[in-house]
């Protein structure tokens, strides 16, 4: 079955068409609620709560992308979350446990040494690191945009904003990216080092 034809299924109340749109696209907002929240269950809980709060509001879904209304929903689940604890900050065990660096699944090339294979892995590490390292704003913008590659016209849907305001503080957010990655200079890999003259 083709994506529409799930959704109009879920939306006469199919739960088997419904499962079927989350496996599709469980992975993506995981993902994305993992790269705004910055630690694994927390993200577990914001994607669960973006899929109860997707089938609920699944009636009001009009066509259009259904990833950008999904990734809307995952991030309001994260925000909402986010000034919970703001209100009300606790630290629980599980936020005591180191975190592995990458919950996301590693392609592994059977052509890659274990040497690039752990620079790889440095790198994917600096740029999660700088990644949260951001303002919520910004991290939320270069998460839309340069992990799931939404349009500028997509993202301004997701957050709110217009799309002239989008590519202007993705910009910044890129800018405070790139200083990240540069102060960590030898810490990277020297391919990945960036260069000051570029």
């Amino acid at each position: 079955m083709d994506e529409q034809t799930l959704i109009r299924r879920a939306q006469t109340g199919d739960v088997h068409a419904f499962n079927e749109l989350v496996l599709a696209y469980q992975d993506r907002v995981y993902s994305a609620a993992y790269r705004i929240m910055g630690e694994q269950a927390a993200a577990a809980d914001a994607a669960q709560e973006a899929f109860i709060a997707a089938f609920r509001k699944l009636g009001t879904f009009r066509g259009g992308s259904f990833k950008s209304w999904l990734l809307r929903i995952v991030t309001n689940a994260c925000y909402d979350e986010l000034r919970r604890r703001k209100r009300r900050p606790a630290t629980s065990l599980e936020s005591l446990a180191p975190e592995s660096p990458d919950p996301s699944p590693q392609l592994v090339s059977h052509e890659e040494n274990p040497e690039d294979h752990a620079q790889r892995l440095e790198l994917s590490r600096a740029i999660e690191d700088c990644i949260r390292a951001l303002s919520l704003e910004h991290r939320t913008l270069v998460v839309l945009r340069d992990v799931e590659e939404l349009d500028y016209r997509a993202i301004a849907q997701v957050t709110g904003l217009k799309p002239g305001t989008v590519k202007s503080r993705l910009s910044r957010a890129r800018a405070r990216l790139r200083d990240c990655l540069r102060g960590l200079g030898e810490l990277l890999p020297a391919e990945y080092r960036l260069r000051s003259d570029g």
